[in-house]
């Protein structure tokens, strides 16, 4: 269930990737730290260490450009991890097993990150925020109907039952953000052996 998260960092060079990510992090720790309205070019350029925001309106011709690769960023780190997670597991159920475990780990070591993304869905009203969000879900969806073809699930809408898990980790990832020393192992566990139960034939 891989999606592809870039955005055409790929053709930039070395020292432009290097800045780009060193600017986007920079933009992370200025939305946790002030809220996203406060997080301003000139914020996130005190934290980046620039003299001027104009190295950040080089790379990024405003701040909704920005947002958008502060979510393709960390959408991309989460597919690394859960991606190889999903790739080495066999049946369906495994995937989705994998699928539901190393999403709370990536929750448990990426809270800065998880509080960003938050207060860039609630301000970012463009389909362009939303589309990491959505190529996520339709992945998702589509294991839950590989698994239907298998006869490893059983019959469900593949949508609903997506959105529900979806909004299930997002309560897990809102759990662990103000409660950082929760047992994430414990979440996960119960989470995954939750939808086994809801989805699996039989």
């Amino acid at each position: 269930m891989r999606a592809n998260y870039s955005s055409g960092e790929q053709g930039r060079s070395f020292t432009e990737r290097g800045r780009r990510a060193q600017i986007v992090e920079a933009a992370i720790e200025a939305i946790v730290e002030l809220g996203y309205s406060r997080a301003s070019f000139g914020q996130i350029a005190k934290r980046a260490g620039l003299s001027s925001t104009g190295m950040i309106s080089y790379h990024f011709k405003n701040k909704a450009e920005l947002m958008q690769q502060v979510l393709t960023d960390v959408y991309a780190a989460a597919e690394e991890l859960v991606g190889a997670r999903i790739d080495a597991a066999g049946t369906a159920r495994d995937q989705l097993r994998a699928f539901i475990e190393s999403s709370v780990d990536f929750y448990r070591t990426n809270h800065r990150q998880l509080r960003a993304l938050t207060e860039i869905f609630l301000n970012e009203r463009g389909d362009d925020a939303a589309l990491p969000h959505r190529r996520e879900l339709e992945g998702l969806r589509e294991l839950l109907r590989a698994g239907q073809r298998s006869g490893e699930f059983r019959d469900f809408d593949p949508h609903v039952m997506a959105v529900t898990l979806r909004h299930a980790l997002d309560g897990v990832a809102l759990r662990l953000g103000v409660e950082p020393d929760a047992d994430a192992d414990l979440y996960a566990r119960e989470l995954a052996t939750t939808f086994d139960l809801a989805t699996r034939a039989g």
